[in-house]
């Protein structure tokens, strides 16, 4: 008999310790593996750089194993529904929000203090007021920025067209990223010994005649602004009519039809700004103190069958050179 008891304690241990332990196991899965991270991603609008970083953001995310569930939102180039955008995830408290291009980013950073906020295809986030410092953004905003080589890209100019006096460049006046490229084109100009011709737009339904009283310049310089590129096509239409090259800020715009650029790859970019993600969703890292990040890669890109539409041949050592090749 007091074997039996003996025994039947015995096997009450081992199935307590056995269930002890599927417990065990479960609580640390449900802590690592179980957890779904809400994640808000507000865009200004869409053009393939933008949507591009987005996907590579997610990317980065997927294959770092973690479960998220986005709110994707876009405001179609309307800042006032950017902001509302932003209002709306800082009531719905995200994990965290990502913020691609300035206009996003800024009412992003105003709108919300108590969550992490990554930018990307920001080209200037201290001039736009997002952080303190490239090095320590000093509060929940940080992120990558699409900084690219203005002077480079001005310098294709006279490799495209020797003789060229006048280059033209069409900007949006609303948005802080395409002022300061704006200034750096002056600047880069200058030192080619071109005169620069700056025509400003407010919103894309102003984009075509704003090319058009363009059309007596030499070449054409589209910098990494959304409202312009997200209609390219209507400065492309106006540079192929009157055969004016187009110079892109981004590799991009060159495979919708622009002559070439010196650019950064928009989905390593979106992936480099995921993977700062999961540093703080898994790691708890501050982005107060996270330095913004940016690619110091740039490759050029040409479209030669964009060049013969706009009456300039691509010289033989300037293709040699090109890391990408649209035809």
């Amino acid at each position: 008999m007091k074997s039996a008891r003996l025994g039947m304690v015995g096997a009450i241990a081992a199935v307590s310790m056995l269930l002890a332990a599927c417990g065990g196991t479960a609580n640390t899965d449900a802590k690592s593996g179980d957890r779904t991270y809400k994640i808000g991603i507000t865009q200004i609008v869409s053009h393939p750089s933008l949507d591009a970083s987005r996907d590579g953001f997610k990317k980065a995310l997927a294959d770092a194993g973690l479960k998220v569930e986005y709110d994707e939102q876009n405001a179609q180039g309307d800042q006032a529904t950017a902001t509302s955008i932003a209002n709306k995830f800082a009531t719905d408290k995200k994990d965290l929000v990502l913020a691609i291009a300035t206009p996003t980013a800024q009412a992003a950073a105003q709108a919300i203090t108590d969550t992490p906020i990554l930018f990307t295809a920001v080209t200037d986030p201290v001039s736009a007021q997002l952080v303190k410092s490239l090095q320590a953004p000093g509060a929940n905003v940080t992120g990558t920025t699409d900084m690219n080589p203005v002077a480079q890209q001005v310098g294709l100019v006279k490799q495209l067209v020797p003789g060229a006096k006048t280059l033209g460049v069409i900007y949006s006046s609303g948005e802080v990223n395409s002022e300061v490229q704006v200034k750096l084109a002056r600047e880069a100009a200058t030192k080619e010994g071109l005169t620069l011709k700056e025509v400003a737009v407010s919103n894309s339904s102003e984009v075509q005649q704003g090319a058009q009283s363009l059309s007596g310049v030499d070449a054409i310089y589209v910098p990494t602004d959304n409202v312009v590129v997200s209609a390219l096509e209507s400065v492309l239409q106006v540079a192929e009519t009157n055969k004016i090259p187009v110079i892109a800020g981004e590799g991009d715009s060159v495979k919708r039809g622009a002559v070439a650029t010196y650019g950064i790859d928009y989905g390593k970019l979106g992936q480099q700004t995921g993977q700062m993600a999961v540093k703080i969703l898994t790691q708890k890292a501050d982005p107060a103190t996270m330095p913004v990040e940016s690619q110091s890669d740039v490759q050029l890109v040409v479209n030669t069958a964009a060049a013969q539409r706009m009456g300039v041949t691509i010289p033989a050592d300037l293709l040699a050179k090109a890391g990408q090749k649209y035809n």
